[in-house]
């Protein structure tokens, strides 16, 4: 039972916590911005998921809590991700033992483990982070183990007693009150917890709505409201730059005290997890080299990553900033979302208009959730979606018929140019109806082309052919050129498709392949084959097609 349930919950968890990573990442101020705390949660226990998704359906308790253990480990990001990750296998090899069904005793203990573990793997405990929540939790349970409580009873009251943990953070570490939040790992971990039980006791049977009903309401809200996300530019910050976190294998046996203090030396926030031979190590230093030499005389090293504090310091700072600045404006009738591939498309979808571009394309599809994020950005009552791919069609649909707080609209542009011409019809002042109306009459009398490689071999529309890295000519979806040289099959496709239905311009994009002496080559062969076409040149970047254009 316990083993189901885990398995059931423990991703429902974890998606709430990816929802809200952006929420959580604004928060994090202490010790350091190393990375994304809300971010770095969420991959951390995504891993665990993958973890869970690949053991045996009849898998038992012992199994379960030893891929909860690795999978953490082995994916654990940042300072926030490696405690996360030893808290999970705390309260899992607490539960090992477990009765069935599991009463408060049996949470109290696993509680109880999860503190012994998580406080052994930080060397120096601060108090108002996520270990001073994590022990308020275990304290509440150990009241609740000995007033006989319910273990719905239980439940409820942890949670509660976690947002309320998350509320006092503030007055136990002062660098959170100057900053105006509560802690960041402290506030990810009460997410984690109460969609977890929420899901344990089937409050809801909504993904989007895990939210638990009782008493934490409050609790949560006193929480957020404690304090105020505010940009603080006065802040110094840390004295070290780099986040320094990787995957060490030992070779031979080494001792683990004494590569602890070296990692001390090195900086703060030192972290080294696991076992034998296996282990997680990370640091806040500036000399991450010195750290991965150490290290490489006992074993091997994998997984690097070292990210530069400061520059995620100013990230952080100017994005609430514009957080901000955007909220105090009244919002705007209409605003755009589109889908991007490359640099030069997406400022030129600015220019056009567009709010906020989402990168993506044919080969990175962005998700609902992604599109939803990005139509949450935009302070405007409706938005449209401009998709710029079939693929990613259904999503922009689906992110318009999650969206509650605003009408989203989606206009189904296959292509960038056909969001260009879309944008070029937007009635100003017209009722969004019209609007995506006539966006979406414009982009349908736009003649799109497109030249890339072929990957694999088939065979042309009219059935020549196509070997694998032979050039291609998209007409309108329809492969019907295919050649060896990227100008030459261009050539091909605008001589063909001005020959079906004559045009009076061109847009044209560059990818990022083609450099500029090669786009200029084709514009002048176009230009000379084609001397009344309009030609409105530009980079646009996109990765896999050289060349990406369009007729009217």
């Amino acid at each position: 039972m316990i083993a189901k349930t885990i398995r059931t919950c423990f991703p429902i968890a974890v998606a709430a916590v990816a929802d809200k990573a952006e929420e959580i990442n604004k928060l994090n101020v202490f010790p350091v911005p190393d990375g994304d705390t809300g971010t770095n949660m969420s991959l951390t226990l995504q891993s665990v998921v993958k973890e869970l998704a690949a053991l045996p359906v009849d898998a038992d308790m012992e199994v379960i809590a030893g891929a909860i253990t690795h999978g953490s480990l082995m994916g654990a990001r940042g300072n926030s991700g490696v405690i996360t990750s030893q808290i999970l296998r705390g309260v899992a090899e607490g539960l090992h033992d477990a009765g069935e069904p599991v009463d408060a005793s049996d949470i109290a203990s696993a509680f109880r483990r999860a503190v012994k573990v998580a406080f052994q793997a930080v060397r120096k405990p601060i108090e108002g982070t996520i270990l001073t929540v994590l022990r308020d939790v275990s304290t509440k349970a150990d009241e609740c183990e000995k007033r006989r409580l319910s273990v719905e009873e239980t439940l409820d009251a942890l949670v509660v007693e976690a947002y309320q943990s998350v509320a006092r953070t503030p007055d136990l570490l002062p660098v959170l009150k100057e900053n105006g939040v509560v802690d960041s790992g402290a506030f990810g971990f009460a997410i984690f917890l109460e969609n977890f039980v929420a899901a344990a006791l089937g409050r809801t049977s909504k993904i989007e709505d895990f939210s638990a009903t009782f008493d934490a309401d409050s609790a949560r809200a006193g929480a957020l409201d404690r304090v105020k996300i505010e940009a603080n530019d006065d802040w110094e910050g840390s004295e070290f730059r780099y986040c320094n976190e990787f995957l060490f294998k030992a070779e031979k046996p080494f001792d683990e005290d004494e590569a602890l203090k070296f990692l001390g030396s090195m900086g703060d926030c030192e972290l080294l997890v696991g076992a034998y031979p296996d282990y997680k190590v990370h640091v806040h230093s500036n000399t991450p080299n010195l750290v991965l030499e150490h290290m490489l005389q006992f074993g091997q090293i994998y997984e690097v990553f070292i990210h530069n504090m400061d520059l995620e310091v100013a990230e952080r700072t100017a994005k609430i900033h514009a957080d901000q600045d955007g909220a105090a404006e009244p919002a705007k009738p209409l605003g755009f979302v589109a889908v991007a591939a490359g640099s030069g498309e997406a400022e030129i979808l600015e220019s056009l208009g567009v709010d906020v571009v989402v990168s993506g394309g044919q080969t990175m599809n962005p998700s609902t959730a992604d599109l939803l994020d990005a139509v949450a950005r935009v302070n405007a009552e409706a938005v449209i979606i401009l998709p710029n791919n079939g693929n990613i069609r259904m999503a922009a649909e689906a992110a318009a018929s999650a969206c509650a707080d605003k009408k989203v609209y989606v206009v189904p542009t296959k292509t960038v140019p056909q969001a260009f011409s879309a944008l070029f019809a937007v009635l100003p002042d017209a009722p969004v109806e019209e609007v995506v109306e006539a966006m979406t009459e414009a982009k349908s009398e736009v003649r799109d082309g497109e030249v890339t490689r072929a990957v694999r071999d088939s065979q042309a529309s009219d059935g020549t052919p196509i070997q694998d890295g032979d050039v291609m000519g998209i007409i309108c979806d329809s492969i019907d050129i295919v050649g060896s040289d990227v100008k030459q099959v261009t050539l091909d496709c605008i001589n063909r498709m001005m020959d079906d239905e004559e045009g009076d311009a061109l847009t044209i994009l560059a990818g990022e392949e083609l450099d500029d002496e090669a786009f200029q080559e084709i514009i002048d062969a176009i230009e000379e084959a084609q001397p009344d076409l309009e030609i409105d040149a530009h980079r646009g970047e996109q990765p896999l097609y050289p060349i990406i254009f369009s007729i009217e």
